[in-house]
């Protein structure tokens, strides 16, 4: 599935109530920012690139790791937003909640991490998120992005939880 499947809009209007905006790169345009090379999505700051060919599971990775950063740490990302196998983790569980939010589903969601050679110690990104993803969540939760019941946040939500100092 890419971005021109599912359209631009929606990804955007979440990304803005983030805080995080997504740039339309031209067809057949360098897509600023892309660690893996096109299509593949792109990220400089506060903002995600793509273009109408990007896989969808790209735009929505690239842009998990926008969201779980501070904007504090967001104005030094360019092209590789983190080492941490926590943050890594947690991106990867908020992208399926996001998946969700946007009508692309957690089945498309585990089916892509799976195809991409995520390899969780369960086998399979669904097992790892349904039996053994409870840092990741915890993560998530400490950071004002889930709430206890490991639901997404609104993003409004998000923002006023994680500045009440749930950090």
């Amino acid at each position: 599935m890419t971005v021109a499947d599912l359209g631009f809009d929606g990804p955007a209007r979440l990304l803005a109530g983030y805080g995080l905006a997504l740039e339309r790169v031209a067809d057949g345009a360098a897509i600023p920012g892309s660690y893996w090379g096109e299509p593949e999505a792109g990220i400089i700051g506060d903002r995600v690139y793509a273009r109408a060919d990007t896989p969808v599971h790209s735009l929505l990775h690239e842009a998990c790791h926008l969201i779980v950063l501070p904007p504090e740490r967001r104005a030094a990302v360019h092209t590789d937003a983190t080492d941490s196998i926590a943050e890594e983790d947690a991106v990867c569980v908020l992208q399926v909640l996001v998946a969700d939010a946007l009508g692309v589903g957690r089945e498309r969601a585990f089916a892509d991490l799976d195809a991409w050679g995520y390899s969780f110690r369960l086998g399979s990104a669904r097992a790892y998120f349904e039996r053994d993803a409870d840092e990741a969540f915890a993560w998530l939760e400490a950071h004002g992005l889930v709430d206890a019941a490991r639901r997404l946040r609104p993003p409004q939500d998000a923002h006023r939880h994680a500045d009440a100092g749930a950090h």
